[in-house]
């Protein structure tokens, strides 16, 4: 009945079906409890507008036995389920290179009424930290069927091709090359499924931010420093605004912004989940990227894993991660591989918001233009998620306005404060031009 996981984790992990002590559907013996580590999973069904699926069916079952349901979970109104813990490895895994998987592996089923069923196979558990499964159900269509996604190992664990060196910085000489005349945080990306001159692989229109979360959550993991993860997406978000900025596939006569290819770009993976710090830090960081003197385009920071790849002048992974154990700070990783004249820049613009960030917090007590729009927006919000109270649109911020705020920020995975800081206005935003279909 309970999947058995000697062969995967060895002696710091196995579970036994006859053992007295019980944790979530998983037994195991008294004297293993000091070493079982435990992950947590949420799991969110909406529309491809963001609109959320109410009473959706979450079955949750270990990838080795799917026949048998560990959860079995409904969504509530805003589409989510509730938090549950899931048996994982132990973290000492994720701390270093290991021929062990650092992460357990679960098969996730959403069923509703009127939707197609989607199927996650491979979803990612790390200890200690809460894995998001973002789903997007479509209506019953014969032509579709049934969604189906299989997560392939994490970068850091399986084996993909290292990337090919490029110029950190393109040259702009040739006639067409730059075809943006400043730095601008797009609403989509356009993510070709595979290696660039593979015309069978699917094209995919993202959200930026959430496109960052996934590359983010296939490229590193979750378990390490806050520091490492910071400059990590840093690389990431400065990698692929080079990539924007530049166009530099659609001036090669390709059709889209970026693959998924480790070769050429980094990793994206259709349907996988992400990790909740690693969406917090770029919904904080999401209009930033990193810069050199007199350089105008957001730097190409190239990156390998630094274990099975070396990779001198880039940043290694791993060598991020050893730099933040020893409590050095986002930019002192970053400079430590790029060198002392890289530095963090910011974009003042962001596309498909109807405003971008004021530039100050709104609490209780401000008042003006901005208040009415966030109260319009929350309250726009509220008709598709309704646990969200409707509110006076008087360009006041009182106490109804933020409890609206922390209603709203629990409902999408941001700390419930209450107050509009830079994540909330551009997640409130963003959740606003979805559901209201500004966007088409």
């Amino acid at each position: 009945m309970y999947p058995d996981y000697s062969n995967r984790y060895p002696s710091k992990m196995i579970w036994q079906a006859n053992s007295p002590v019980t944790n979530n559907n998983y037994r195991v013996y008294p004297a293993q409890t000091s070493t079982q580590s435990l992950g947590r999973l949420r799991v969110r069904a909406t529309t491809s507008s963001l609109v959320p699926v109410a009473n959706a069916t979450v079955s949750i079952s270990s990838a080795s036995t799917p026949e048998t349901i560990l959860e079995q979970l409904t969504t509530d109104a805003s589409g989510l389920t509730r938090e549950v813990e899931l048996p994982a490895p132990s973290l000492d895994y994720s701390m270093e290179p290991s021929t062990v998987q650092p992460y357990a592996e679960y098969t996730i089923n959403i069923t509703s009424s009127g939707y197609d069923p989607l199927t996650v196979q491979n979803a990612e558990i790390l200890p200690n930290v809460t894995a998001l499964q973002e789903s997007i159900l479509r209506t019953v269509s014969p032509q579709a069927g049934a969604s189906l996604y299989v997560i392939p190992p994490h970068t850091l664990y399986g084996d993909y091709p290292p990337k090919i060196a490029e110029a950190e910085v393109k040259e702009t000489k040739e006639s067409g090359e730059i075809v943006l005349s400043k730095v601008v945080i797009p609403e989509f990306v356009i993510v070709h499924d595979g290696p660039p001159t593979d015309t069978s692989a699917a094209n995919y229109y993202i959200r930026f931010r959430d496109y960052i979360k996934n590359v983010a959550s296939s490229e590193i993991y979750s378990t390490w420093p806050e520091a490492t993860i910071t400059a990590n997406v840093l690389a990431i978000l400065s990698f692929t605004l080079n990539r924007v900025y530049t166009e530099w596939y659609k001036n090669q006569g390709f059709n889209f912004t970026i693959t998924s290819s480790t070769a050429f770009d980094h990793k994206w993976i259709p349907g996988r989940n992400i990790f909740s710090n690693i969406g917090l830090i770029v919904d904080q960081l999401f209009t930033n990227y990193l810069s050199r003197p007199n350089v105008k385009q957001p730097i190409l920071t190239q990156y390998c894993d630094g274990n099975k790849v070396q990779c001198p002048n880039w940043m290694t992974q791993w060598g991020s991660k050893y730099l933040g154990d020893q409590g050095r700070s986002a930019i002192d990783i970053l400079r430590n591989f790029y060198g002392n004249s890289i530095y963090i820049n910011s974009a003042s613009e962001v596309s498909g918001v109807p405003s971008s960030w004021p530039g100050a917090n709104l609490n209780i007590g401000a008042s003006g233009a901005n208040v009415r729009m966030i109260q319009e927006q929350l309250n726009k919000i509220s008709e598709k998620y309704t646990s969200i109270p409707k509110i006076a649109v008087n360009g006041q911020f009182n106490d109804q306005t933020a409890n609206a705020v922390k209603i709203f920020q629990q409902t999408f995975d941001l700390p419930a404060s209450g107050i509009v800081d830079f994540p909330t206005w551009y997640k409130i935003s963003g959740i606003y031009v979805a559901v209201s279909r500004i966007a088409e």
